[in-house]
C-alpha cells in the first residue's frame, strides 16, 4: 500500500458503529455467495464465511499489520455488495486485495469501484464450470485430535454440498454404552479449539450424528479392510487415515480392499516409497494414479515452505532445525513406562528432549536440501502451538531487514501465501496462534541475521494449521479446482 494514511474520524464511536453496521451487512451477502454460487470471499487469505461481525472487523484491521495502512469496511462493503449482484461462477476472491489495488495502488484510476471489479473479474462472469463434476465422499479413519479437526473443517466447508462431503468416521467400539454420544461430545467441545460452530445432534437409531445438517455415520471396525462402505451409501471415497497405525503403502493399501474406498491420505510421515506431500511445496507430484499418499508431519509442513523461500532467495548451505513442540497424546500425563527415551516423564511438568525426523523428511519434499539439515525437538508443557527455529547458513550475506521484507512478500504476494503467514507484532505468544490456518507464521520481531547466518522463528498450530494443509491435499486428490483472484492468491 502507499504511504497515504487515512484520516482519523472526528467521532470514533460514530465511525465504529457505522463500520460495525457495514460488517453486519456483509454477512448475509458473503453467505449467499458461498452457498448459492460457490464464491468464497477472503481478506488477505482470511475466509469471511461463517464469521461474526467482530471477526470481520478484525480481519480488516489485520491488513494494517501487513500492509502499513488501514483497510476500511467502507472500502470493502461496496465491492462485496457488487459481487453479490454479479453473475459469477465458482471462485475464490480476495476482496481485501481488490480493495487495496483499487483504493491505494491506483489500479482503478478513472474507473468506478463497480467498473473496476467488472474489469478484474470479467473472466468469472457467466462461468459455469463446477470445481468438481460431482460431490466426493470423505471418510475419517480414526477420530482423534486431527480427525476431529478435519471433521470441523470439512463441515465448515460443505457450503452447498457439491464438493467434499464428510460421510462417515471409523473408530473402534468403545467400552462405554453411550459411545456414540461420547464421540459427538468430543466434536462438540474442545479444550484447545473451543466449541463447535453450529449444532450437533445424535441419531442412535441410524448410528450417526448430524453436524450442521451433515449426517455422519459412525462405523465400528477393527481393521481397515473389513468395511463395506457402499452399505452406507458411500462410494469412491477418499479415506483420511489419522490413526498413524499404518505408515507404509502395504499397510495403508488395506483400506483399498474395502468396497467403496478409492484413495487414501495418511496424516503422518509415510515410510518406504510412499510420497510425502506438503501442500504448496511439492503437491505437483500427485498424479491421478496415486491411490495412497502421505501429508507428511505437522513440523515438515511448517518448515518446508520457509526453507524453500529462503533457499530460492538466498541459498541455503546448511542448517539446523530445533522444534519447540507442544506435548502430544503419545506422552504420559505422569511418569510411567514409555518405549521411547524421556517420553515416559510427565508431559505437563517437564520440557523433554526428543528426536524429530522433520529435518530429514524435508529432503523428501525439497531434494535440493537433502543432507544439509540436522534437527532435534523439545516437547514443552503446552497443549498446542509449536515453534520451529531455523538456524541457517546462507550462500550470501544479507541483513535482518532484507530477510523480513523478503518473507513478508512471500507471505503476502507469492504462491506460498496460504502456507506462510507474517507477524510483526512485538507482543505475540503461542496462544495467539491457536486456530491459525497457515502451515507456519513467520515472527519478524525475532529474526536474527549476522552476515551469512540467519535465525528464523516460526510459529505453527501443529493441530489446526496442519489439518488445513491436509485439507488442501484432499481437495487436490478429489480434483477440486476453483478459479482464484488474484491469480497468485
Amino acid at each position: 500500500m502507499n504511504d497515504r494514511k487515512r484520516e482519523r474520524p472526528a467521532d470514533y464511536f460514530k465511525d465504529w458503529k457505522e463500520r460495525e453496521a457495514l460488517a453486519e451487512g456483509m454477512i448475509p451477502m458473503v453467505g449467499r455467495l458461498s452457498r448459492e454460487k460457490s464464491v468464497k470471499c477472503y481478506i488477505y487469505g482470511k475466509p469471511l464465511v461463517n464469521r461474526s461481525v467482530y471477526d470481520l472487523m478484525k480481519d480488516h484491521r489485520y491488513v494494517r499489520q501487513v500492509e502499513g495502512n488501514e483497510l476500511s469496511e467502507f472500502e470493502t462493503f461496496p465491492i462485496i455488495s457488487h459481487l453479490s449482484q454479479m453473475d459469477l461462477g465458482p471462485a475464490h476472491i480476495d476482496v481485501g486485495r481488490l480493495a487495496v489495488s483499487y483504493y491505494d495502488q491506483g489500479a482503478g484510476d478513472n474507473l468506478s469501484v463497480n467498473d473496476y471489479v467488472d474489469q478484474e473479474l470479467a473472466s468469472l462472469v457467466g462461468a459455469r464450470n463446477k470445481p468438481v463434476d460431482k460431490p466426493r465422499d470423505v471418510v475419517l479413519y480414526g477420530f482423534g485430535r486431527i480427525g476431529r479437526l478435519m471433521a470441523r473443517i470439512l463441515i465448515d466447508k460443505t457450503d452447498g454440498g457439491d464438493c467434499l462431503r464428510l460421510r462417515a468416521i471409523v473408530v473402534r467400539k468403545g467400552k462405554a454404552p453411550n459411545d456414540l454420544v461420547k464421540r459427538a461430545s468430543l466434536l462438540r467441545r474442545d479444550s484447545v479449539h473451543g466449541a463447535f460452530e453450529g449444532t450437533i445432534r445424535v441419531d442412535e437409531e441410524r448410528q450417526s450424528f448430524v453436524a450442521n445438517g451433515n449426517e455422519v455415520k459412525v462405523i465400528y471396525a477393527d481393521s481397515p479392510d473389513t468395511i463395506d462402505y457402499t452399505e452406507y451409501g458411500i462410494n469412491d471415497a477418499i479415506i483420511i487415515d489419522n490413526t498413524g497405525v499404518w505408515r507404509d503403502a502395504e499397510g495403508l493399501s488395506l483400506h483399498l480392499k474395502s468396497k467403496g474406498a478409492s484413495r487414501v491420505i495418511l496424516t503422518a510421515p509415510g515410510k518406504g516409497d510412499l510420497k510425502n506431500v506438503v501442500a504448496g511445496i511439492n503437491n505437483d507430484i500427485i498424479t491421478d494414479e496415486d491411490a495412497i499418499i502421505s501429508a507428511a508431519s505437522c513440523t515438515t509442513n511448517a518448515i518446508a515452505p520457509p526453507l524453500k523461500a529462503m533457499d530460492d532467495g538466498f541459498g541455503i548451505e546448511a542448517g539446523h532445525v530445533e522444534t519447540v513442540h507442544a506435548y502430544t497424546n503419545d506422552q504420559n500425563l505422569i511418569d510411567n513406562y514409555h518405549k521411547a527415551s524421556r517420553r515416559g516423564r510427565s508431559a505437563p511438568l517437564n520440557m523433554v528432549i526428543t528426536e524429530t525426523g522433520a529435518a530429514t523428511a524435508v529432503g523428501k519434499v525439497l531434494p535440493q536440501l537433502q543432507g544439509k539439515l540436522t534437527g532435534n525437538a523439545i516437547r514443552v508443557p503446552t497443549p498446542n502451538v509449536s515453534m520451529a527455529i531455523l538456524n541457517l547458513t546462507l550462500r550470501q550475506e544479507t541483513t535482518r531487514d532484507e530477510v523480513n521484507e523478503f518473507m513478508r512478500n512471500k507471505a503476502l504476494h507469492s504462491t506460498l501465501h496460504r502456507q506462510i503467514d507474517y507477524s510483526a507484532s512485538p507482543e505475540i505468544v503461542s496462544s495467539d496462534f491457536v486456530g491459525s490456518r497457515h502451515a507456519c507464521v513467520f515472527d519478524a520481531q525475532a529474526t536474527i541475521v549476522n552476515g551469512k547466518q540467519a535465525v528464523l522463528y516460526l510459529w505453527y498450530d501443529n493441530e489446526f494449521g496442519y489439518s488445513c494443509q491436509v485439507y488442501r491435499i484432499l481437495e487436490q486428490m478429489a480434483g477440486i479446482n476453483y478459479a482464484v483472484y488474484p491469480t497468485q492468491a
